[in-house]
């Protein structure tokens, strides 16, 4: 069930949420590394 949830959460990241890939992640401001934080979260608990 919680692997779902994960599973879920990371395709709705994937539609709504910026991607952070291609820039450069010390520039970033506070909100954008949170972002990014939260989508490696989600995508860690996804995988397992």
């Amino acid at each position: 069930m919680r692997r779902f949830v994960f599973v879920v959460l990371a395709k709705l990241n994937k539609v709504i949420l910026p991607r952070y890939s291609q820039r450069d992640f010390t520039r970033l401001s506070t909100i954008g590394k949170l972002i990014v934080g939260y989508r490696y979260w989600v995508t860690k608990n996804s995988l397992e």
